[in-house]
């Protein structure tokens, strides 16, 4: 499949496959949290901790990618292999799943998928839910393979500006990004990186769902570029997945996730903010 993006359709038709690997990787919201005591979950999911042992927590910032030997071991521990077909699915709908599909391609693993529309969509077509993961005790095979191009870091923005080697699009609200509104973490300046534009990121979901490519299209229309490396951030590195997860349904292939995103350039104030 050539998609990020799988529907329900084609998931119940995977069902029976025994490469089929089911994650949900919910995380709290800023601000609103999920309800952990009453969960409805795919049968057979296991749960892609984004929050835990998916966070190098040694970094002092939120949701930092792990090392490639975390990653793999981390993985390992949950039974995927180099074949594995991988579905990440949200119970917000497309919140923190494009996360992991980014971790996942990130780290070498081409065939992972986003369930357009999490569990919602899932409940919508009045399909089981269970409120139990899955436990698995096999030790899967895969091993992290760092495709560098899918990562952006504090260096790499540093060198786009000088260079102009890089559009920045940032998720964030336009009072986050504008400046008007403060950041939800403490010592963190608002406003945006020099020469970033703003796709808040909901205006690429129609609810729960991503929105149809055509639609992707002409939202990214000023903001994409064909002949530069395009770097998605927002306030901690979900976010910017999502935008990432919305460029790469279009066929825009040169992509990238800075990681620390403004939790990092906010907070550090020899770094330029408009």
């Amino acid at each position: 499949m050539e998609s990020p993006l799988i529907n329900i359709q084609s998931l119940k038709e995977l069902s029976s496959n025994p490469k089929l690997i089911i994650l949900d990787a919910t995380i709290d919201k800023v601000n609103e949290k999920i309800d952990e005591y009453n969960k409805d979950l795919i049968p057979n999911s296991l749960f892609f901790d984004i929050e835990g042992c998916f966070s190098d927590h040694s970094s002092g910032l939120p949701h930092t990618m792990v090392s490639a030997a975390t990653f793999t071991e981390q993985t390992q521990q949950l039974g995927i292999d180099q074949d594995s077909i991988i579905v990440v699915y949200d119970r917000w709908g497309v919140y923190s799943s494009p996360r992991a599909w980014w971790m996942f391609r990130y780290m070498g693993h081409k065939q992972t998928y986003v369930l357009n529309g999490g569990i919602k969509a899932w409940q919508q077509a009045q399909l089981p839910v269970v409120s139990d993961y899955l436990t698995t005790t096999k030790l899967g095979n895969f091993i992290a393979s760092p495709q560098s191009q899918w990562f952006a870091d504090k260096d790499t923005i540093l060198a786009s500006l000088e260079t102009q080697s890089a559009t920045i699009i940032d998720a964030r609200g336009e009072g986050r990004f504008n400046g008007t509104a403060p950041e939800p973490r403490s010592g963190v300046r608002s406003g945006h990186i020099p020469t970033s534009s703003n796709i808040p990121f909901d205006r690429v979901l129609d609810g729960a769902y991503l929105k149809e490519k055509k639609a992707l299209e002409t939202l990214f229309t000023t903001h994409i570029s064909n002949h530069k490396q395009n770097i998605f951030s927002c306030g901690s590195g979900i976010t910017a997945s999502i935008l990432a997860l919305a460029a790469y349904q279009t066929g825009v292939n040169n992509i990238a996730v800075y990681d620390g995103s403004c939790a990092e350039w906010g907070a550090d104030h020899a770094l330029p903010m408009e």
